[in-house]
């Protein structure tokens, strides 16, 4: 009887992990996680190692960030005149999913070969914003917005799901293991604290604003549809942490309704899903 519950356990443990794997590598390119290298850029113990390397907060991160991010419209104008995300999101995201990956566990030389991509990409994506105004994806300024979007998101959804909550000198510490990525790419400036952060984020916020074009994008990002149905109410909880996660004010731009009196089930059912996942990956 032991023996059938411990083969049942680490069978449903392997039927969890290819699943989740499949979500963020491409099979069909023959994609395959990024493994841990004892050559990274960061060592086991860092913060940004135990922060990238949970699936649910670089999950929910990951879709708060993307609608974040969104919000300034010269980045949403690169993404909408120089990508197919309309017709491949589920793309994008794994992409952005694995330059992280790339950057913070892979061995040096193929996450700088990561970063030498990005750039490449980056040179080539350039436009005018409807009210005439250029734009560039190399944009130090954008590039910081695109920046602090994520590494806020990624942190704030480990300080909300993670198994064990950074403190405020912990959280310093992710900003600054994160920020040589981002100058790599030519980001400018890079907070390397929650207060440079903050402070960034406000500065930025004038920035921002919404049009159709934001709203068909949240629209996409929050619509997309599992590729198995008994996997939609998992989806659903998920997309909506994210969707709590963001600001007041970001929430309000996009027209966007947190949880309210759902917030208690959506919060269990996400930290739910965290313990689990961490169970199965954990082996």
């Amino acid at each position: 009887m032991a023996e059938t519950h411990s083969f049942l356990v680490a069978h449903a443990k392997q039927a969890l992990v290819r699943r989740v794997r499949a979500v963020f590598n491409d099979q069909a390119k023959g994609e395959q996680p990024v493994p841990r290298s004892d050559d990274a850029r960061y060592p086991p113990g860092s913060v940004i190692w135990r922060v990238h390397g949970d699936v649910t907060t670089m999950m929910v991160g990951g879709v708060a960030a993307l609608l974040l991010q969104m919000l300034h419209p010269a980045v949403l104008a690169g993404v909408w005149d120089h990508s197919h995300f309309r017709t491949d999101m589920i793309g994008r995201l794994r992409r952005t999913a694995r330059f992280i990956a790339l950057t913070t566990f892979g061995a040096r030389e193929g996450a700088q070969a990561a970063i030498d991509k990005v750039i490449e990409v980056h040179r080539h994506v350039h436009g005018t914003l409807p009210d005439g105004t250029a734009y560039r994806a190399d944009d130090p300024h954008l590039l910081a917005w695109v920046h602090v979007a994520e590494a806020t998101s990624f942190l704030d959804a480990w300080q909300r799901f993670g198994d064990r909550r950074l403190s405020p000198a912990e959280e310093d510490r992710y900003f600054a293991e994160f920020a040589p990525i981002a100058e790599a790419l030519g980001a400018d400036p890079v907070p390397r604290s929650r207060a440079e952060a903050d402070a960034l984020i406000a500065t930025m916020r004038p920035e921002l604003t919404v049009t159709g074009r934001t709203r068909e994008v949240a629209g996409i990002v929050l619509g997309q549809k599992p590729d198995r149905l008994a996997a939609m109410p998992v989806q659903a909880v998920t997309f909506q942490a994210a969707v709590d996660l963001l600001p007041d004010w970001a929430r309000d731009m996009h027209g966007l309704t947190g949880s309210r009196l759902a917030a208690p089930l959506v919060g269990a059912g996400t930290m739910g899903l965290a313990r689990t996942l961490r169970w199965a990956f954990r082996g």
